[in-house]
């Protein structure tokens, strides 16, 4: 493995393993292997992109695992969240800007608790994601969204089962 992974050569590791590993990089070069998402995680995600197409929302601006850039003082990163919405379509590419980044949602998996809540929200925080949602694996799927506040920092929007979210229309979370 070389000493510096770039995007392009966490693409081709991404594209080659046969097991359906995510692999992402933070701005600081530090690599992260994920396993592949369970069949909850999936159906959360699933739901979510429902609730989202439902209110209006285009498919093509609601993606699933689609790649980001995330720019860092050292360095550039890219993380893959479990869903994203954007106010337009993008174009095809394995790696998106952050420009037209409406909300990235990450689904928390066993053992990636600290990496989803602390690592990635601040990650996000700095690139200027103005929405990130947290669906914690509790026995509620409690869904944490926060919005980027003046700070620069994100505060909590709106805690909530997902259920109970499911049941709002997203416009009362994203205006």
């Amino acid at each position: 493995m070389p000493s510096v992974i770039t995007l392009d050569d966490l693409a081709a590791m991404i594209a080659e393993d046969p097991h359906g590993h995510r692999y992402e990089i933070s701005p600081e070069g530090a690599l992260s292997v994920m396993p592949p998402p369970d069949s909850e995680h999936a159906a959360i995600a699933s739901r979510l992109l429902v609730w989202l197409a439902v209110a209006g929302w285009p498919a093509e601006q609601i993606l699933q695992a689609a790649g980001i850039r995330i720019s860092g003082p050292t360095g550039e990163g890219a993380r893959i969240p479990d869903l994203t919405l954007w106010s337009m379509p993008q174009p095809r590419s394995v790696w998106l800007a952050l420009t037209d980044l409406l909300l990235v949602v990450e689904i928390v998996s066993p053992g990636s608790e600290a990496m989803d809540e602390m690592v990635k929200r601040h990650e996000y925080a700095a690139a200027g994601i103005p929405r990130y949602g947290v669906v914690d694996r509790d026995a509620a799927l409690t869904v944490t969204l926060h919005q980027l506040g003046r700070s620069g920092e994100y505060e909590v929007a709106t805690k909530m089962p997902l259920a109970w979210l499911l049941n709002t229309a997203p416009a009362d979370h994203l205006s």
